[in-house]
This record gives structure tokens, sequence and C-alpha cells, in this order.
């Protein structure tokens, strides 16, 4: 298939395919026209990289699971290599999910800070507040 054929059915543009291939992450095959030809297996790497980059891993952490489609795994995430990126996606995660969690206990600290205080107001301020609950 040619480049625009593999862009519509991978739901890319050809610009997108053009710089994979400049990445080295799509084979640049050409057919006797000197025009792009694409297969299958071609297609497989770009649902490959399409669905790693939608769970978040950037375009260099798709490599690996894309060599080893290339080495003839049915799928990408057979090889250590691939594994080994999961595994660190795992842990950048868990940072992450930490890093929320902590921000998320701090937020809430203040929010139960700041609802235990009179609250100030424009029109008179605590002391219009302490007449109204007394």
């Amino acid at each position: 298939m040619r480049i625009g054929e593999l862009a519509a059915r991978a739901g890319t543009t050809t610009r997108t395919l053009r710089y994979y291939e400049s990445r080295g992450l799509l084979p640049a095959r050409r057919g006797p026209n000197g025009h792009r030809v694409y297969d299958e297996g071609d297609l497989r790497l770009l649902r490959q990289i399409r669905t790693l980059q939608d769970f978040g891993f950037d375009l260099e952490e798709t490599r690996p699971f894309v060599e080893c489609l290339r080495a003839g795994h049915a799928e990408g995430d057979t090889c250590p290599a691939s594994l080994a990126v999961y595994r660190r996606k795992l842990d950048e995660l868990d940072a992450l999910i930490g890093e929320l969690r902590a921000v998320r206990e701090q937020i809430g600290l203040r929010l139960a800070l700041a609802e235990s205080e009179p609250p100030l107001c424009e029109l008179g301020g605590r002391e219009l507040w302490s007449r109204r609950r007394a």
C-alpha cells in the first residue's frame, strides 16, 4: 500500500509517517516507481506505536516494541526490552501517583483548615459571621 492509504488505515497523517521513518521506527521501502510502499506488518507497527502513545509513552519508548514486532514476534511486548520499558513506565506512574496523593493530602488539609476559620467577606468580615452564628 502507498503512504496515503497506510496513513488513513492507521488514523494518522502522511507527515507523521515520514517522521516515524526519519526516526527509524517505520521502514523506508520504495517501489520500482520510487514511491514508498508498506504492508500489513507496517500497519501493525503503527498501531503498536499509537497504542503506546495513547498510554503516555513517548516515541522513543515505543522503539523496543517496534523492534520486537520486526523480529517476528506476534506481539510487541513479549521481548525483554519491551518488558523493561513497561517496568520503567510503571515505576514512573507509581512515583506520579505518590506525588499526586501527597498534593491531594495537602490540599485536603488546607481545605479543612480554611473551612474551620470564619469566612472573610467584603460585607462585614468575621464580625458579621460571628453575629449570625450567635
